[in-house]
């Protein structure tokens, strides 16, 4: 590789990835017209090179995505050898299915625009649906965070932890995580209103008087299914509850609503740049993307 093209939402982890890769590191310029269009534009020269393009589309996603679509077809019309997209946060991955006539199946129109834009290959982190990538006919590469997290987790001054997944969903990376920092591990239940969006946690009563409760998920958006597992394991005497996650989206309110919820501290990575972006992935991204060269 022989530079990292930095999109807009993506500068923290971009300077990070090329430190660790030891090339150069292009950041992109970028603004918005008057109207709401955008502008971006690559500023040093890419003929000839093989590139890493780097673009979370976390929100605003649409505003992000377009931007990567308009680098990486930059990219390629000033004749870069070779473009490997990065997307660390990958929005409209839950959309893969389609429910009622007529609705677009988002995820799929994004992977053909990719392709469409002669990518060399494609690489994320924690996708909601991996089935989703197999509909790549490029190299598609799906990068567990969990270790780099887990990691970061067990340097915490924790008593008696217990790992906990606030559903089902999320069982298999919350069990990463307490064979990684040596604990247990539990889940919760949850269901959610078709027509109101509500979630609902069902409770369980589960050992946590006087212990650390670790509640990992991919994702935090709303924030709402870790509160309400929080106020669960605080009711029932947990000492502090930590909430991980892979890509801390962090909707309008997901703070203040899982901090009154009892949460007493919130991780997440750089895949997402936030104020709670304490972990960095860069190495693990610079070892996936040494191997697809």
């Amino acid at each position: 590789m022989d530079a990292v093209v930095i999109g807009p939402s993506s500068r923290k982890l971009g300077a990070r990835l090329a430190a660790e890769m030891q090339i150069k590191a292009i950041n992109t310029e970028s603004r918005s017209f008057p109207d709401g269009e955008s502008y971006i534009r690559i500023p040093e020269d890419v003929e000839q090179k093989d590139i890493v393009l780097l673009q979370s589309t976390d929100p605003p996603q649409d505003k992000h995505l377009v931007e990567l679509f308009l680098v990486l077809d930059a990219a390629k019309d000033m004749n870069a050898k070779s473009v490997s997209v990065v997307v660390p946060y990958l929005a409209y991955a839950r959309q893969d299915k389609r429910f009622r006539t007529g609705e677009a199946i988002s995820s799929h129109t994004i992977i053909k625009i990719i392709e469409a834009l002669q990518a060399r290959s494609f690489v994320t982190f924690n996708v909601h649906k991996e089935d989703i990538l197999r509909l790549f006919k490029i190299p598609a590469v799906n990068i567990s965070a969990i270790p780099a997290l887990a990691d970061h987790v067990a340097a915490m001054d924790l008593e008696r932890p217990l790992v906990a997944a606030p559903d089902r969903g999320s069982v298999h990376l919350a069990q990463e995580v307490a064979e990684r920092i040596g604990a247990e591990s539990t889940f919760f239940e949850k269901h959610r209103d078709r027509e109101t969006g509500e979630v609902e946690t069902h409770s369980r009563r589960i050992d946590v008087a006087g212990r650390d409760v670790i509640i990992v998920d991919d994702i935090i958006s709303t924030g709402s299914t870790i509160a309400n597992v929080a106020k669960i394991v605080k009711k029932q005497k947990a000492r502090r509850v930590v909430a991980a996650c892979v890509h801390p989206v962090l909707a309008e309110g997901a703070l203040p609503r899982m901090r009154e919820a009892g949460v007493d501290q919130i991780v997440g990575t750089d895949c997402v740049d936030s104020p709670v972006s304490e972990v960095t992935v860069a190495p693990l991204l610079a070892q996936a993307l040494r191997k697809t060269r």
